[in-house]
């Protein structure tokens, strides 16, 4: 099957019959994994305030530092505490753009940075939101080079005017570097002034699907999204769910997160399988 061009998605982005567009993002999902449908249970912890104890009631595939680190020095220290932490669940950390912050900018630094966060236990950068990084190519490379996987591209906040460029971006990114495992389409900031519509969300998770042919999952945020919406992407495109909760709580077990997600994948006519950050299943 050939790539799809920018002029195609265009016109596919451009097309009003949402259920048109919908079945061409599923057709091509189904295509590449059935019905077969991924989440992970991520626990976030920020790099200012690493618990020294997971709760009780945690199970996650995913222990994962956010925030921005005030100095390599504190990235590290927060990383040890991290992997002390998370025990055998695989960790990661950090936005690349954070870390290319850190780093002062260039590309040789963060590589020597990422070799520095590999050697106190990190392998995995949580995210690297694509529209935030200037040569985003060279950061994964960086990255990469240091000894840290970049399994997942990000899009920070909504782009004025052309969907389509950070597909697109997505896509090349994966061509030049690899080692991208999902891209998570959909912007992690809303627009005040220009918000998104679930109409205009589901339509580009299916754009991204038919675009960014060379990169294996399109994810969705369980968290930032919402159930519902999240169950709409899946049968628009998507095969991976991301930060599900990993506590159980008190409701008992059929309004868990972990019954929660299965149900309303299940209830999308697709099969739940729990992964780890590692992408393997548990």
């Amino acid at each position: 099957m050939s790539a799809m061009s920018l002029d195609e998605a265009q016109a596919i982005l451009a097309d009003r019959n949402l259920i048109a567009v919908g079945v061409r993002g599923d057709e091509e999902r189904r295509r590449r994994h059935g019905a077969r449908t991924t989440f992970v249970r991520v626990f976030e912890v920020h790099t200012d305030a690493i618990p020294s104890a997971l709760p009780a009631n945690a199970s996650a595939g995913e222990i994962r530092v956010t925030g921005m680190p005030q100095s390599v020095a504190s990235a590290i220290a927060s990383v040890k505490a991290a992997r002390a932490l998370a025990g055998s669940v695989p960790l990661s950390a950090y936005s690349l753009a954070d870390l290319l912050e850190l780093a002062g900018g260039a590309t040789a630094s963060l590589t020597d940075l990422a070799a520095r966060l590999a050697a106190a236990g990190l392998s995995i950068v949580a995210e690297a939101p694509i529209d935030r990084l200037q040569d985003a190519v060279s950061a994964v490379r960086a990255a990469r080079d240091g000894g840290l996987q970049v399994p997942r591209l990000t899009v920070h906040q909504p782009t004025d005017g052309d969907p389509l460029r950070l597909v697109a971006l997505a896509r090349d990114i994966q061509a030049s570097a690899g080692g991208v495992h999902a891209f998570a389409p959909l912007p992690r900031v809303s627009s005040v002034a220009q918000p998104s519509t679930g109409y205009d969300d589901v339509k580009q998770i299916a754009v991204a699907r038919l675009l960014a042919d060379n990169i294996d999952s399109i994810q969705v945020d369980w968290a930032l999204y919402g159930p519902k919406a999240a169950q709409v992407a899946l049968t628009m495109g998507a095969d991976d769910v991301d930060a599900v909760s990993p506590l159980e709580g008190d409701l008992g077990r059929r309004r868990s997160p972990l019954e929660e997600i299965r149900g309303n994948i299940h209830a999308a006519g697709l099969d739940a399988v729990e992964r780890d950050a590692s992408w393997r299943t548990r």
